[in-house]
Order: structure tokens, then C-alpha cells, then sequence
């Protein structure tokens, strides 16, 4: 080991690591550990077949490591995942057009509202207490708010 190798089996070191990231990927969401197992699988496949010092080995895990997650980034920036609902994540922008119900007057623009069940920080024009109104947009946690215009 003074000359810098690895143990004979060092190949298997590698598809063992390249097995435990593949592992760890469908544990752990991000979906980058699949690159890096990649990585590991072809420095272990190249151990394997052509027997390269220790060294060599760490180069090309590293090299190989930077070319997949390059290759993988760039092959999802152009391949989207599509999603049969891309707000899912999203909810308050789910909530435009939701007519809401006004709880604490709206005062200086300024006012709480009721959505379902539960209260919100409004903008938008005055209106008293039980005035209905619909959501146009969202800032930060505040909702802005119009009067419904199917009322007026």
C-alpha cells in the first residue's frame, strides 16, 4: 500500500459505493446521488477491467463525477418533468380568483379575510366587515383583494 494502490478488489469498493448512492438517491429526494453513483460505477468498471492505480482511480471518480452531474443537469433543463399539477406546491397561488369573505374591516388597505377555514392578511380597498371579495394576488403572506365583481 506504500506504492499508492489500492487493495485487489478495490473495483468492488467502487461498485459498492456506486450501489449505496443509487441507495441513497431513492432515500434521500434531489435527485443529484445518482450522478455521483454513476461516477463510482464506471471508476469501478474501469478498475475492473484495466486494473488502475489508486490515483488514477480518485482523478477519474472526479472527473466522471463532474461530467455526469454536467450531463445530467443539462439533460433535465432540457427534458422538464411535467406535472398533471403544477401548482401543487404553489398554494397561494392556487387561491386566485377564490372569493373570500372580509372578517377584519379593511382599513388603509389593510384587513384579515376568511378563505375556508382559515384567516388571511388582505390588501386592497376598504370595505367593511362581511364584504365579499376575490382574491387577484398574493405578496408574501398577504393576500390582495378586489371587490367580487358579480356583486357590484
Amino acid at each position: 500500500m506504500i506504492d499508492g494502490s489500492l487493495p485487489i478488489a478495490a473495483h468492488w469498493l467502487w461498485l459498492i459505493l456506486a450501489l449505496a448512492l443509487g441507495i441513497a438517491e431513492m432515500v434521500v429526494p434531489g435527485v443529484f446521488l445518482i450522478w455521483l453513483a454513476v461516477a463510482a460505477a464506471v471508476t469501478g468498471l474501469a478498475a475492473l477491467a484495466i486494473g488502475i492505480a489508486a490515483p488514477l482511480q480518485f482523478g477519474l471518480f472526479a472527473l466522471t463525477g463532474i461530467a455526469a452531474v454536467y450531463a445530467g443537469r443539462r439533460w433535465f433543463a432540457a427534458n422538464p418533468i411535467r406535472s398533471e399539477d403544477p401548482l401543487l406546491n404553489e398554494r397561494t397561488i392556487r387561491l386566485l380568483g377564490e372569493r373570500v369573505v372580509v372578517t377584519a374591516a379593511i382599513a388603509g388597505g389593510q384587513g384579515r379575510v376568511r378563505l375556508g377555514d382559515s384567516e388571511w392578511t388582505a390588501e386592497g380597498p376598504d370595505a367593511p366587515i362581511g364584504t365579499r371579495m376575490v382574491i387577484a394576488g398574493v405578496r408574501g403572506n398577504a393576500l390582495h383583494v378586489v371587490p367580487d365583481a358579480d356583486l357590484i
